[in-house]
């Protein structure tokens, strides 16, 4: 069974100071375990944060700073990201109560992004998530203030309790940074093969991201794959080498 202080809330380049203060103060409420900030465009220890921080000014002081989303989900198995957009999203949208009770049903640190103010997040960043949470704002302005989608989030999570999910008795999902450097090592040989062409393969993989997160590989699974990868370049350089061995 989770606990609040099992979640981490990640802000990605969030630009307003009151917003991140408002998103401190919402963390001490709902006892959420850890803020962390993505290459922040903000002063978040400067007065208007403390401000709006209130008596939570200590989240603020401990809050972790990462130069990219990818850094700082690397020890997170699930990750549940928010989107304001209705189309065009690399996965599937999802109410927020099915998209927090499969997080709950995860192993700490369990992590829900939240995007710029004025963008949002871009989708490779959002495939860097395993499920979608959409709050279904009006189609006529559904970009939400950042405080306050964090605030209808964090009420749902707390008002949820977590169940068994009969459809997943399966290992839990990787870590994050397992799965990128298997995806690293994918695209490198991919690409030396001629499967991939520089001009392409960023798309190319994208959708290959898009089916890893859906199928939300484990530990095991992924090192599997990685191996083969491994073992297909070597294999390669073998024939392009004869004489060298492994």
């Amino acid at each position: 069974m989770t606990s609040p202080s099992d979640l981490v809330v990640v802000l990605v380049e969030p630009a307003g100071p009151m917003n991140v203060g408002s998103v401190a103060r919402l963390c001490a409420n709902f006892q959420v375990g850890e803020l962390r900030l993505v290459a922040p465009r903000c002063d978040h220890l400067g007065a208007e944060a403390k401000l709006l921080a209130v008596h939570a000014t200590w989240i603020l002081e401990q809050a972790r700073l990462f130069p990219s989303l990818a850094a700082a989900l690397a020890d997170c198995r699930r990750v549940v990201a928010t989107s304001g957009r209705r189309d065009g999203e690399p996965l599937p949208l999802l109410a927020p109560e099915p998209a927090l009770q499969w997080l709950q049903r995860g192993t700490a640190p369990l992590a829900l992004v939240f995007g710029r103010e004025d963008r949002g997040l871009s989708n490779d960043e959002l495939l860097q998530a395993g499920r979608l949470l959409t709050l279904g704002s009006g189609s006529a302005y559904p970009s939400l203030n950042l405080s306050h989608a964090v605030a209808m989030v964090l009420h749902c999570w707390q008002g949820l309790q977590a169940s068994p999910d009969p459809a997943e008795a399966r290992p839990e999902p990787c870590q994050r940074h397992e799965l990128e450097a298997m995806l690293g090592d994918a695209e490198n040989l991919l690409l030396e093969v001629g499967f991939l062409h520089p001009h392409t393969a960023h798309a190319r993989m994208a959708k290959l991201r898009a089916l890893l997160q859906r199928a939300q590989a484990s530990s095991e699974e992924v090192a599997m794959v990685r191996g083969m990868v491994r073992q297909l370049r070597w294999c390669r350089e073998r024939g392009a080498k004869p004489g060298r061995t492994p």
